[in-house]
């Protein structure tokens, strides 16, 4: 190493590996930090997969929750997996990143007093022009590394900004398509009552001429002056050629249907509009358990005749947030639901209030979720279905929205056998 008018000129050593720049007694106590904070096991891995260290609280499943990476001059040398509880994710990457942060700095200054002694050994060793010369080519290996190094983290902050601008844009089509899904069965349940609504209007036409046609046939019987018993006669055989007995019982059923189907179609608009939230934008005063309703209610379509809704939603207090965020996740953990059983599907929806926070359980009887799963469920384009069945967005725009949300998501086994989805959300958002 030597000042320069650009600076300070480093030279690089043999490449080393975590065991050249690490030693037990600098490692293994930040491990037993970690696990004392609330880990499982905690361990370290070299780029081959083999463990160098580790510490160990309790037994822990064979994915780590969360893995961070160590560096050594900008290249990876290992690696840290934190085991542990799926509801401890948040602070477990927090002590997972602390861990990585200070073993990463660890290395940098053990790796600068090697470098340093191998230097000394190198200028003892080597006369001073021929460090002169090694130090300029050096120099301008650095330099073109340096240049290099630049480009590639441009294109990487690039190519970042354009995947998660991709991933964005998906998440929005997931939710385009859950709504084009649901739109679908809205027109095809108000095309019902409109259909016989429909029919009503035109037989109601024909029997509103039939007593046009009567009325006129009176109207001119009084003007020919025939006898009584002949007016009685002609208005009878009248009477009887244009069915209006018939008219006049079936005209009031006519009504009353027409009427039930026109509430229909208006209830089920107002459903939609209170569902979708249109007139209502930013974080606004609501009711959860209302919320619910209103997605089984659009879901009607969906659901009647083929899943049974058990409901056991306990009183709770309004919360601030965006209502159409909130609805969003309902419909897409229960239509997840109906996609993942046939007949038979029960869908129970609980509802608690601890406090702090609302506690929401949407639980089915289908299938379940497989605990090697569980970790990836959330993770965009992860599905178990069979190819072209599921993009795997759906869960992802569920943990998206509830992150929004300021609240948490995670799957269980339900009691019945299938996936229970727990949400927790603040009464404001944290």
């Amino acid at each position: 190493m030597r000042p320069s008018q650009e600076g300070i000129s480093y030279v690089v050593g043999d490449e080393k590996r975590l065991h050249d720049v690490l030693i037990d007694t600098e490692v293994i106590p930040l491990l037993e930090g970690a696990v004392q904070a609330g880990a499982d096991n905690v361990t370290i891995l070299d780029p081959d997969g083999i463990e160098i260290w580790s510490a160990t609280q309790r037994p822990f499943l064979a994915e780590p929750l969360v893995v961070f990476s160590l560096k050594l001059e900008g290249e990876p040398v290992g690696t840290i997996n934190v085991f542990g509880d799926q509801d401890s994710k948040p602070l477990l990457f927090a002590v997972g990143k602390l861990l990585a942060v200070a073993l990463n700095a660890v290395i940098s200054n053990n790796l600068k007093r090697i470098l340093t002694t191998e230097i000394h050994t190198t200028v003892v060793n080597t006369s001073f022009e021929q460090l002169v010369e090694i130090n300029q080519q050096l120099s301008q290996s650095e330099a073109r590394y340096r240049d290099l190094a630049e480009s590639l983290e441009k294109r990487v902050n690039e190519r970042t900004f354009e995947l998660k601008k991709a991933h964005s844009h998906l998440l929005q089509q997931e939710k385009m398509a859950a709504i084009g899904q649901l739109a679908a069965g809205i027109a095809h349940e108000i095309n019902n009552p409109l259909g016989f609504i429909t029919s009503n209007l035109h037989t109601l036409q024909k029997y509103v001429n039939r007593l046009s046609a009567m009325l006129f046939f009176f109207k001119d019987l009084n003007k020919i002056g025939s006898t009584t018993t002949t007016l009685i006669e002609q208005a009878e055989q009248k009477w009887q050629e244009l069915k209006i007995d018939t008219v006049c019982t079936d005209v009031g059923d006519l009504l009353s249907q027409t009427l039930t189907g026109a509430e229909r179609v208006t209830n089920i608009v107002a459903d939609l509009k209170g569902f979708s939230h249109v007139d209502e934008v930013g974080l606004i005063d609501i009711d959860v358990n209302r919320e619910i309703e209103l997605t089984l209610s659009v879901l009607c379509h969906q659901l009647k005749n083929k899943v049974e809704i058990v409901r056991d939603l306990q009183p709770l207090p309004v919360i601030k947030a965006q209502a159409a965020v909130l609805s969003q996740v309902f419909l897409n953990i229960i239509q997840n639901a109906i996609q993942s059983r046939g007949d038979g599907l029960r869908v129970t929806l609980a509802t608690a209030w601890d406090g702090k926070r609302i506690r929401i359980s949407i639980a089915d009887n289908g299938p379940g979720i497989l605990p090697e799963h569980r970790g990836r469920v959330f993770e965009p384009f992860f599905t178990t279905r069979e190819v072209g069945a599921g993009k795997g967005m759906g869960l992802a725009v569920v943990y998206d929205s509830v992150l929004k949300l300021g609240g948490t998501v995670s799957v269980a086994d339900a009691a019945d056998g299938g996936a229970d989805f727990i949400i927790t959300i603040p009464q404001g958002k944290e």
